[in-house]
């Protein structure tokens, strides 16, 4: 008669191959993860062309937007129009290479885009710097 009992063996966990598991897991949440853009808070309606030629900006640009009720928005900030001319100085001397668009909602008011070059040439820019974005139709 045995007296004994065996001790039961524990049961092993292969380290290698769960860290092996965890790398690949890792580069694969790296790979296939796209980092969000700093959106504004304003809903803007670009309006349409179907007989303007345009070409592709892939560029990137700090966009000023102007919603249909005469709201700014320089990147992800809200300004009035008497802010803009600040603003636009301020970001030509944090970063002299900024590029920027406006995007203008379709009911947007000409006196309010007038008042937004304005502003644009009171901070220096040309209207030349200011590219309007529309959206054109196949």
């Amino acid at each position: 008669m045995n007296i004994y009992r065996k001790r039961r063996q524990r049961p092993a966990v292969p380290i290698i191959t769960l860290i092996d598991i965890l790398a690949i897991l890792l580069i694969f949440f790296i790979v296939t993860t796209t980092f969000k853009t700093r959106e504004s808070l304003l809903k803007v309606n670009l309006p349409t062309s179907s007989k303007v030629l345009g070409g592709e900006d892939s560029s990137r640009r700090v966009v000023l937007l102007l919603s249909a009720d005469g709201k700014l928005s320089l990147g992800d900030q809200l300004l009035t129009v008497d802010e803009l001319a600040g603003a636009l100085r301020g970001l030509r001397r944090d970063d002299p290479e900024a590029r920027l668009e406006l995007k203008a909602d379709e009911g947007a008011p000409l006196g309010s885009m007038v008042k937004v070059w304005d502003a644009a040439a009171e901070a220096g820019l040309e209207i030349g710097d200011l590219p309007l974005r529309i959206v054109l139709k196949e």
